[in-house]
């Protein structure tokens, strides 16, 4: 047998043997999660697309509290697709990041509309949706249809960085990290396979104290025991901007407190604040200093705003509307705007009964 031709051999068999031993690892050890079969896709498309769009840049611990209520009230892509936009923001209140929401809801009204309710199983045709990228994509197409795709996360970079022993910067090295996480794929078990490999960077193959003795892969693993371990892969990390600015509690003299819907585009679009600004004040005459300030991180920012009480029977900006305390509830906010209330209500006695 030619020398090249053997080695190449041992290469599949090997790449075959660790897919094979990952899934059998993930049969017993896998996570059980609302949205989630073992043996192959689930058998409800519909699913697995509301589960995606939450899990864009949220962890599961976070989206497990917000996953079930949603799919209560949101059953079907049907009944998604003929929802309110705001009532969905509300029931998306918490998770961050609303333009997913909106994305979903579009990305609904589409599959209705476009595809008469059928799913599609192209990437050609699931790029299309609104909100959907190439990660997105692959997930939704392997969990759903369990079709053979590739799906690379960066659970899954940090594993192909350690099994190999790759550690130049993941930028540099990208297209030889997807050609390897290609290579391991199971073919007849994507789904499987998808959530096995995302599993076992969730649970076990962390940034911090990887559980080495626990992993299938030990054994095959170039990095394991190695000082470096953790520093592995090579990210670099940007640092997070610092912006500060102000925000305002306007009360007329019947106790209601002024409110507006934020635009449409842009951060934050589409849900109800109070008055702010991420560039020092608006300006208010007589607004009292509360005291008290909020700090919110958006992705790469670090947002600090002083809070600030404004009273005047007026609305002294364009779009706000005075509302009765206790019907904030009835609005989405953000979780940046529960910070603001929850942070005033000790200086705020008279409304301290209520919550956003």
């Amino acid at each position: 047998m030619d020398i090249g031709i053997f080695f190449a051999y041992i290469i599949i068999m090997t790449e075959y043997h660790l897919a094979a031993s990952l899934l059998n690892w993930y049969q017993h050890h896998g996570r059980s999660l609302p949205w989630r079969v073992k043996g192959g896709a689930h058998p409800d498309p519909y699913v697995v697309l509301v589960s995606e769009f939450m899990l864009q840049q949220t962890t599961v611990k976070t989206v497990l509290d917000y996953f079930s209520p949603f799919m209560r009230r949101f059953p079907t892509v049907e009944s998604l697709a003929a929802a309110d936009l705001e009532e969905v923001y509300r029931y998306w209140q918490g998770l961050g990041y609303y333009t997913r929401a909106r994305s979903l809801h579009t990305t609904a009204q589409t599959i209705v509309k476009d595809f008469g309710g059928r799913f599609p199983q192209t990437r050609e045709n699931v790029l299309k949706l609104k909100g959907i990228g190439a990660y997105t994509a692959s997930s939704f197409l392997a969990l759903a249809f369990n079709l053979p795709e590739t799906v690379i996360d960066g659970n899954v970079i940090r594993i192909i960085c350690r099994l190999y022993h790759l550690t130049e910067p993941v930028e540099q090295i990208l297209p030889l990290i997807r050609e390897k996480a290609q290579a391991l794929t199971d073919p007849q078990h994507p789904a499987d396979y998808a959530s096995a490999i995302m599993d076992l960077g969730a649970v076990i193959c962390t940034p911090k104290k990887p559980q080495c003795l626990l992993c299938p892969w030990q054994n095959a693993c170039l990095s394991r025991g190695l000082p470096e371990l953790e520093q592995i892969p090579d990210r670099a990390k940007p640092a997070k901007k610092e912006k500060n600015g102000s925000v305002y509690l306007i009360f007329n003299t019947a106790g209601q407190i002024l409110i507006r819907k934020r635009s449409e585009k842009g951060l934050l679009s589409g849900l109800y604040e109070f008055p702010w600004t991420d560039e020092g004040t608006l300006g208010f005459n007589d607004a009292e200093d509360s005291g008290e300030a909020v700090s919110h991180i958006f992705t790469h920012i670090r947002l600090n705003l002083k809070i600030y009480i404004v009273h005047t029977n007026a609305s002294p900006v364009a779009d706000g509307r005075f509302v009765d305390i206790e019907k904030l509830s009835d609005y989405p906010f953000s979780t940046l705007m529960k910070k603001v209330y929850a942070k005033s209500l000790p200086s705020l006695s008279s409304v301290s009964d209520v919550s956003v």
